[in-house]
């Protein structure tokens, strides 16, 4: 399936209450004691041509999130509309021609590669799968793919344990490019390459989305690679995006104290500004995705917690004071950059003041 151009900004992807429960098995007849609450209600939507990055700590549910969205894992709920069609109801004989038009990069290059194919089988496989390969026509269309992510159209016949971490990356990637897809999800592209490499790699996939109008979903956990990649930020907790907003939003005006302690984290590039930002460090430990906390999921690691967050669940909506969705009751904006007066009262500046747990 090919869907008709759309305008910049126009609407591609739009993910509603997202659901992604695993099993939790137990005994010798294997029954289900419990769910691992992976995805739990998520509402994003990607407009065309840019770059959504998903951001949050190991185990938040991003990965989950993206496999899902790509339907290589079924939503145990929730729509996914990808030009105006519903993934979740579609079977796997129905998303096969969406497939041309909804790709994936892994994470890890060295395991998303087979072994035992040669360069020039990998990023043809696309190609024949659909029925599109032709054999002086595939071979150009493999050779030119190569070139397009700046690799040598001779590294075709070699096979991936010949290539270095981010020649093994370019690779994955034009597999992707091979179908012209609409949509990539970049399930942490660059998190598994040495810091020298990951640059190369994201102006590629800056300058490829340039040139073929393509757009991301980025899933990443270093702040600093989203904020150079993505025009709009989802910032995940425990399953939950709890603050979604542009990257000006979400990096100088974050309203969330998760977000807000994420932040703090973040090294600063400017030797001017350290110094000048209070570290936040959350006590405890995150929940365990099998049994979330009630109401607000964030609210046995937040220093502003109440009786209320125990209660009910914020909504991820436009709070009092900001211009784009938060979900906490007690939202505010501040500065990455400012002593916030949490952090003033606690000892040195370095500490937030202890988490309290309702």
């Amino acid at each position: 399936m090919t869907g008709a151009p759309l305008a910049n900004g126009d609407e591609l992807l739009r993910v509603e209450g997202l659901v992604k429960h695993f099993p939790i098995k137990a005994g010798v007849f294997k029954h289900t004691v419990g769910y691992v609450r992976a995805v739990d209600g998520v509402d994003v939507t990607v407009r065309e041509r840019e770059t959504l990055g998903v951001v949050g700590e190991s185990g938040c549910g991003k990965t989950t999130l993206g496999r899902t969205i790509t339907k290589l894992l079924e939503p145990t709920a929730g729509r996914i509309i990808f030009e105006g069609r519903d993934l979740a109801t579609l079977s796997r004989r129905q998303m096969r021609p969406v497939r041309r038009d909804l790709q994936i990069v892994f994470q890890d290059p060295y395991a998303s590669l087979n072994p035992r194919m040669t360069v020039r089988e990998i990023v043809a496989e696309p190609l024949r799968i659909h029925r599109l390969y032709r054999s002086r026509g595939g071979r150009r269309r493999v050779e030119e793919l190569l070139q397009m992510v700046g690799l040598s159209p001779e590294h075709a016949n070699r096979f991936p344990h010949e290539f270095s971490g981010g020649q093994r990356q370019r690779i994955g990637v034009a597999r992707a490019l091979a179908l012209e897809p609409r949509l990539i999800v970049l399930d942490e592209p660059v998190s598994a390459l040495d810091v020298s490499i990951q640059a190369q790699v994201v102006n590629l996939l800056g300058r490829l989305q340039d040139e073929l109008g393509l757009t991301y979903l980025f899933i990443a956990h270093d702040l600093s690679v989203v904020r150079h990649v993505s025009d709009r930020v989802a910032v995940m907790y425990l399953g939950k995006v709890v603050e979604v907003g542009t990257r000006e939003q979400i990096y100088e005006a974050p309203m969330h104290p998760y977000t807000q302690a994420l932040l703090s984290a973040a090294p600063i590039e400017s030797p001017r500004r350290r110094g000048k930002r209070a570290r936040i460090v959350l006590e405890g430990d995150v929940p365990s995705p099998a049994d979330p906390p009630s109401g607000c999921r964030f609210r046995t690691r937040c220093w502003k917690a109440q009786e209320i967050c125990a209660q009910e669940e914020p909504e991820l909506i436009s709070r009092s004071g900001g211009d784009h969705p938060v979900a906490c009751h007690f939202a505010e904006v501040s500065s990455p950059l400012a002593l916030t007066e949490q952090a003033a009262s606690a000892e040195g500046g370095d500490h937030a003041p202890p988490t309290r747990s309702v």
